[in-house]
């Protein structure tokens, strides 16, 4: 479902279908829909490629860069170990770096880690990982979001990084992977101490919405802490009830740190900053709304899964970059887009890799709280589903 919404800002719902025809795509090769699980590919696979992960006895999963481009290339991970069962080769597989204990969420490490390993070594991971970890590796695979296009099969488009990763991957592998839409692993989630401290003092009680205020690009992606405040007051008054909002930032440098905002009429709003990304994904879950800036802990927020399975509905917001890439590809992770970010989304651009000058310099100006307000209400209310 694709709805206009006010001030010249369109709704995108997460389950929606994109046709291959309506953005620019790559063509798969092959309708990924007839081929059985397991068979091989109308196309031929990457040789030495499939000879080295053959022959690997380990597996290090290694990213090192920012937080968003990891989680939406984890999805590359699952296809290459989805291969590795396949083929029932029998390695040890493990995560290093920062990123290592969020990896070990996705459950995508099942093996158990053998303490000796035959064979060859693979890495998987970006750029600054596989520097810092694969100088022994036989074979390294490096995700970057720049380089797998946009694919389409079976008369639709997969936009989505993880997507796009996925299928990149099975098609140099050569063989039909058992994963389908979405592509993306979710992060299991479980109990937290401070999560229960916030839950005993009623900061989880009654309608909870998080905003992730932190962004890498600060006067491009960031919405502010006010604005975000002012929405939350509007859903509020709407409900006719009081509301909970957390200001989710990043890390400053400088450890955990929790201060309470003035109280407003309806809202009372609490600055989270500096919260380890495993308890983050522990706090997600219990809120009932959570909107972002178009960055790494709205990507985490939506593939954190409550442990009775389900997940609130998530929104970022896209002033510049597609928001149809930049997105987990989960049916509950929605998009509020300006026109640019449709463009960017329908020729499959990105305005930096691509030298594209915006238009106007309104950036996340587009979004006035009074705007995303009836979105945030409808999905709260069960209207968008």
């Amino acid at each position: 479902m694709t709805a206009v919404a006010p001030a010249g800002i369109r709704f995108h719902h997460g389950s929606l279908i994109v046709p291959a025809g309506a953005v620019h795509t790559t063509p798969l090769g092959y309708d990924r829909d007839s081929v059985p699980i397991g068979a091989p590919l109308p196309l031929a696979a990457s040789a030495e490629l499939v000879h080295r992960l053959s022959g690997c006895g380990e597996v290090a999963v290694a990213f090192e860069g920012k937080l968003g481009d990891t989680l939406l290339a984890l999805s590359g991970v699952r296809a290459v170990l989805d291969w590795l069962r396949l083929r029932s080769v029998r390695v040890a597989v493990r995560a290093v770096g920062p990123y290592a204990e969020l990896i070990a969420r996705t459950g995508l490490i099942r093996q158990p880690q053998a303490t000796t390993p035959s064979g060859w070594r693979a890495m998987i991971g970006d750029r600054p990982g596989i520097d810092a970890h694969g100088s022994e590796a036989a074979v390294s695979l490096v995700l970057d979001p720049a380089a797998p296009p946009c694919w389409s099969t079976d008369g639709h488009a997969h936009p989505d990084l993880p997507a796009r990763h996925y299928l990149a991957l099975e098609r140099r592998l050569g063989i039909r992977l058992p994963a389908t839409v979405p592509f993306a692993p979710t992060l299991a989630t479980g109990p937290n101490n401070l999560v229960e401290e916030l839950r005993s003092v009623g900061w989880l009680g009654g309608l909870t919405i998080a905003a992730v205020t932190a962004t890498s690009w600060p006067e491009r992606k960031d919405y502010t802490a006010q604005r975000y405040i002012e929405l939350a007051e509007h859903i509020a008054e709407a409900q006719q009830d009081q509301a909970r909002l957390l200001l989710i930032g990043g890390n400053p440098g400088d450890g955990l740190r929790i201060t309470a905002e003035a109280p407003r009429r309806h809202v009372q709003a609490l600055r989270i900053d500096g919260m380890p990304t495993d308890g983050l994904a522990d706090l997600f879950p219990h809120c009932h709304l959570i909107v972002g800036n178009d960055t790494g802990l709205t990507h985490l927020a939506a593939m954190a899964r409550g442990r009775g399975g389900g997940s609130p509905p998530v929104i970022g917001l896209y002033a510049r970059h597609s928001h149809s890439k930049w997105r987990t590809g989960l049916p509950h992770h929605h998009a509020v887009a300006t026109n640019l970010s449709d463009r960017m989304h329908q020729g499959d651009l990105c305005p930096v890799r691509d030298a594209i000058a915006p238009d106007t310099d309104v950036h996340m100006d587009a979004f006035p709280p009074t705007a995303l307000t009836q979105v945030g209400l409808e999905l709260l209310n069960g209207v968008r589903r």
